[in-house]
């Protein structure tokens, strides 16, 4: 073992004796466990019903599919896992809010390693002998049994990207010190050696794409090299908005792009999988760089943007899916004025997209997902206390939808949310 360690992790060895500092929130994706919901006492309940199951169909799945790859890793049952994700992977498996079940499983295979690094790096400085390279040498030893595969391959290569995000943190860079950022260069330095034989033998996984673009988002890369990984990625898994919402903020001036760029590639994106998402394939690449940068929101063609709201809602109906684009518009994009007037009037233009989402398409409510849309997804997992962020989301939807019939309530009707989406009855 201490061969392979010296072998392939030298770089992270000399820094056993340097853990200087906490390093903060990972922004890698987690699978967030809703706890219960209970309605705040002034909820309006015989004027508005709605549905809030708890967990939704979409988190039972997702935290299924994570368990089976938690499972499978501690049980040591490599080739099983491996098999099952080529499987899932070549088949393009997906929950129905589009989360790939080989993903998942890949994020639950690893989640014991990150999150035992994670655990120490970020509620405390940690001991000089503190055992945060055990668990990836772990990994590292999988790998050098099954040195030829994928499967096994993108599983430890992101164990070291979202380890590395664990050490740098979400911070600007200056603030990162030096240790950290060693820590941070050398996982992202071994990941990218992971990942090279399978990109230089164009192996044709989604999976391995993904642990691509991840590791892009953490080197100096040229454009035309983010470009053309995101492109396989999502040419080979266009079903996949998580791809594409990626795809968008890296393309943001602040990371690899400019914002003539971020409209070219978002229209050309729309015109490459026009038969999956219509004019979808705009609004998911547009999405999150929008509302992380003004001017890219200035700059949007709003018209373009809505009818892409509209085909998705076309194209699945997935009540993860609705809520997701309905909080948005309603919380990300209807929040506090930036003072900046031309993306000030889009983002208003876009929160009131929330009202025909809703009329239309709402059937239940995820409060969870209303939630991370006002307060962002590291907030959500930063939060102490789940049962706490799920009701504040609660309140945060109710209250919108409350203001939205408003005039129906006023008047006396109740307003229930049936399978066929929102209905008025006489009181």
């Amino acid at each position: 073992m201490m061969a392979l360690a010296e072998r392939v992790l030298a770089p992270l060895l000399r820094l056993r004796t340097c853990f200087a500092a906490q390093a903060v929130g990972s922004p890698q994706e987690r699978v967030l466990h809703q706890a219960a919901v209970t309605p705040p006492a002034s909820a309006p309940q015989e004027a508005l019903t709605i549905a809030c199951p708890d967990p939704t169909a979409e988190e039972f799945a997702r935290d299924l599919h994570q368990n089976a790859g938690l499972a499978l890793a501690r049980q040591e049952d490599w080739a099983v896992l491996s098999h099952q994700l080529q499987t899932l992977d070549a088949a393009r498996a997906k929950t129905d809010g589009g989360m790939p079940v080989a993903e998942l499983m890949a994020f639950g295979a690893r989640a014991d390693v990150v999150a035992a690094a994670e655990h120490a790096l970020v509620t405390g400085r940690p001991a000089h002998d503190a055992p945060l390279l055990d668990g990836i040498e772990a990994l590292e030893q999988v790998l050098t049994e099954h040195p030829h595969d994928p499967m096994i391959a993108a599983i430890v290569a992101h164990a070291h990207i979202d380890i590395g995000w664990a050490w740098r943190g979400a911070g600007w860079d200056i603030e990162v010190p030096l240790h950290n950022r060693e820590a941070f260069e050398a996982h992202f330095e071994r990941a990218g050696v992971i990942l090279a034989p399978f990109v230089a033998a164009n192996v044709q996984s989604p999976l391995i794409a993904s642990a691509k673009c991840a590791f892009n988002a953490g080197v100096s890369t040229d454009l035309a090299r983010v470009v053309a990984d995101y492109e396989c990625w999502i040419t080979q898994d266009p079903h996949n908005p998580k791809a594409m919402r990626a795809f968008g903020g890296h393309l943001l001036p602040r990371w690899h792009g400019s914002y003539d760029r971020l409209e070219l590639e978002a229209r050309r994106m729309a015109g490459l999988t026009a038969d999956v998402w219509g004019a979808g394939a705009y609004t998911w690449v547009m999405m999150d760089a929008i509302s992380l940068d003004t001017e890219a929101c200035a700059r949007l063609d709003l018209d373009f943007f809505v009818d892409g709201l509209r085909d998705i809602l076309r194209y699945t109906r997935d009540q993860h899916i609705v809520n997701l684009l309905a909080a948005y518009c309603a919380n990300t994009m209807g929040a506090t004025p930036t003072g900046h007037d031309e993306a000030d009037y889009v983002r208003a233009q876009i929160a009131s997209a929330a009202a025909w989402i809703v009329r239309a398409h709402l059937t239940e409510l995820h409060p969870m997902l209303w939630a991370q849309a006002a307060c962002g997804s590291d907030a959500a997992m930063r939060a102490r206390c789940r049962d706490r962020f799920a009701s504040a989301g609660y309140a945060e939807a109710l209250r919108f939808l409350t203001d939205l019939f408003r005039r129906e309530i006023a008047a006396g009707q109740r307003v229930v949310f049936t399978k066929n989406g929102a209905e008025t009855h006489a009181a």
